[in-house]
């Protein structure tokens, strides 16, 4: 059973009483919850095993989805199923308007200026679209640990602002989940690693996440981190490779102009599978059909491409499409070497 002790100060809690709390991890492209068991950090899988959570939720008129199948129906309900909000918490209308062309919402603002979201369950803001996928984690921790949750410990990147530190603290509060803390995500890394056990060390963290690439340098003193300094990019992340890979695709597609929502989205999971995943070939054929094209509108870059494909035949997974070179080992080579030898002997 995991457990975790909490007391205030100057109080201690009645003996063999223990209250049970969580860490969660909030990111950008994917979530989880974790707790301690004998000692170890652990993380909480759902019914089925899986331990991520992706950062999806879709509305419904009626109903909520939040996680994998939120996620397969990101590129055929795009307006209505949110990815990625990790990048909206704390920001204004202003600062979520350059967004426009590259998520595909359509966004207005409240009177304090938060961009809300439009869904066919209403306008939903940034805040609540995360404490949704809260909820999902606390739940999935009460019925593992099968008990009530006191608080979580969140973790947030280094360089978030009071502005977002605070929204997510409101998506909490929204999900029904006290905050104990809110944990620096590279203050967590070096905790996770273990390096709090040492005295005194400078360490320095790289994060390399969904929405954003950053570097921090920590001190160690004592058991006590501090951040010294910490920088990068907070709009630099794999959802930025994946719409670079998607943006190379359209091109050897050849697909000009302006594309739909849902197109947009298809073409970025064709590009996850490349960027995200390791042990895959230096060249991999990917079936693409967009959403919108019949096969007599496919552009016709692409065309010449699937008939020059249909003239080489089946290739097997890895292998080039061009003929290779007769190496010295081939068949015709060594014929003619032997020709060659039998009309001129050497001399020995």
């Amino acid at each position: 059973m995991a457990l975790l002790q909490i007391a205030e100060p100057g109080q201690s809690s009645v003996p063999h009483q223990h209250r049970l709390a969580v860490g969660i991890d909030l990111g950008t492209t994917n979530s989880l919850v974790a707790t301690v068991r004998s000692g170890e950090a652990v993380t909480l899988p759902d019914l089925e095993g899986r331990h991520l959570l992706p950062s999806v939720v879709r509305y419904e008129k009626d109903a909520v989805v939040v996680g994998f199948d939120a996620r397969e129906q990101a590129s055929k309900d795009p307006y209505n199923t949110v990815v990625s909000v990790k990048r909206l918490m704390g920001r204004g209308i202003d600062d979520v308007a350059s967004l426009g062309n590259v998520l595909p919402y359509e966004f207005e603002a409240d009177n304090g200026g938060m961009p809300f979201i439009k869904t066919v369950a209403g306008a939903k803001s940034p805040v609540e679209v995360s404490a949704d996928i809260l909820s999902e984690l606390v739940q999935r921790a009460q019925d593992s640990l099968q008990g009530e949750l006191v608080g979580a410990v969140i973790t947030v990147p280094a360089y978030f602002d009071d502005a977002q530190r605070q929204a997510t603290k409101d998506a909490a509060t929204l999900a029904n989940i006290k905050v104990l803390r809110l944990l620096s995500e590279p203050t967590a890394a070096a905790v996770a690693y273990g390096l709090d056990q040492k005295d005194e060390a400078t360490i320095l963290v790289y994060d390399l996440g969904g929405g954003t690439f950053d570097v921090s340098v920590l001190h160690l003193n004592k058991g006590v981190f501090e951040v010294l300094a910490t920088g990068g990019d907070s709009a630099l992340g794999g959802d930025d490779f994946d719409r670079a890979v998607a943006e190379w695709l359209m091109v050897e597609a050849g697909i000009t102009g302006t594309i739909s929502a849902e197109l947009s989205r298809q073409l970025i999971d064709q590009s996850r599978p490349r960027t995200r995943r390791r042990g895959l070939p230096d060249r991999r054929q990917v079936g693409l059909r967009p959403h919108g094209y019949r096969q007599d509108e496919v552009p016709r870059p692409q065309r010449r491409r699937e008939r020059a494909r249909h003239l080489q035949g089946p290739r097997r997974d890895g292998e080039r499409s061009v003929r290779r070179h007769r190496g010295p080992h081939s068949r015709r080579f060594r014929h003619r070497r032997r020709k060659r030898l039998d009309l001129h002997p050497r001399r020995v």
